[in-house]
């Protein structure tokens, strides 16, 4: 929390008001960590305090789900259990609480810590980059002469650090679409340690079945965690890939200089677990379940349908945890890349 360099906090949520050596602040919770040199040589001088926007954190209506830049972690993982969505047929809901255990954060972090900051921190682990590339989340925002454009979230993170905002510029909010929401989800997420920082998590999707002729929707993949940034791959309704066209798809989709290299996962060992995590979620998907009757999961924080085998992994954050699951439990293993297996609901 090293910020000496600061003269003044000025709330506004206006990115006429920006100036260079300016920083947006919502949570803090990285700002604060990084100090006063986190962007470049020269020093913050004041902060853009967004604490007083007063922006809804979450409004649901038909077409869809919009999340305010400034909604904390802790409110969004209330809203699966919410009156808003009651009632709506989104599998897709069922992203919402593994993408905020996969923070691996305190309730003190949960409560500051919000959907856009972590989406402008624009770290390949950034959980909320995952969960709204994920269900096709488009980004608005506003530049310094108050124009608004869209960015889908997909794109807004082009490399490690690295996002597409120009100076001054403000994300508004993440707007998730209804048709994203309806579909059938998968949600596979692996570390080198337990409960560790996420060295690859795969989103599945899987469109619902067309009304008139039942046959299946798109297949989407997003990968990140692994790569610098998002990568989405899409399967037409009618091509549903087997594992061998799908297993050529990430390959060629994703260059060998994509793959991040940290102390959370050699390039190798992440495009390695990126191939099998992809190959589990088609499976999972499609109901391509082996002859026992089971699924193959690899890491943590998804639960067994069925309500089987090892349930959904939370975080202990009892603060934000207002409707649990009955057969929620902490993982009691590392997230080692020795599946499970789960029998098909």
């Amino acid at each position: 929390m090293d910020l000496n360099t600061i003269e003044a906090v000025v709330p506004t949520t206006d990115p006429a008001d920006w100036r260079d050596g300016d920083a947006w602040l919502a949570g803090g919770t990285v700002l604060f960590s990084y100090g006063a040199y986190a962007f470049g040589p020269r020093p913050l001088r004041r902060l853009l305090d967004l604490g007083r926007a007063g922006w809804p954190a979450v409004t649901v209506d038909d077409d869809g789900i919009e999340l305010a830049a400034t909604c904390t972690i802790a409110e969004l993982y209330a809203l699966p259990g919410s009156e808003p969505v009651a009632g709506r047929d989104w599998p897709g809901l069922e992203l919402i609480r593994p993408c905020c255990d996969s923070f691996v954060a305190s309730f003190k972090i949960w409560n500051l810590s919000t959907v856009g900051g972590n989406i402008c921190t624009s770290l390949p682990a950034g959980p909320m980059t995952s969960l709204c590339a994920g269900l096709d989340g488009v980004a608005t925002v506003i530049g310094a002469d108050g124009a608004a454009r869209t960015v889908p979230v997909a794109e807004f993170v082009t490399g490690d650090a690295r996002n597409c905002l120009g100076p001054g510029e403000l994300l508004r909010s993440i707007r998730i679409p209804a048709a994203a929401l309806a579909s059938k989800v998968a949600f596979r997420r692996l570390s080198l340690s337990n409960l560790g920082r996420s060295g690859a998590l795969l989103i599945g999707r899987l469109g619902p079945r067309n009304d008139a002729d039942g046959a299946r929707g798109q297949l989407v993949l997003t990968v990140t965690a692994s790569t610098r940034r998002p990568v989405q791959l899409r399967f037409p309704a009618d091509a549903a890939p087997d594992a061998d066209r799908l297993a050529a798809a990430v390959v060629q989709s994703i260059p060998a200089e994509l793959y991040h290299d940290d102390q959370h996962g050699l390039p190798e060992w992440r495009r390695d677990m990126t191939l099998r995590l992809a190959e589990e979620l088609r499976a999972e998907l499609l109901g391509e379940h082996g002859p026992d009757g089971t699924f193959a999961v690899s890491g943590d924080f998804w639960e067994c349908p069925d309500g089987t085998g090892r349930a959904h992994a939370r975080s202990a954050q009892p603060t934000t945890q207002s409707s649990p699951r009955p057969n929620a439990r902490p993982s009691a293993q590392p997230p080692t890349t020795q599946p499970i297996h789960r029998k098909e609901a």
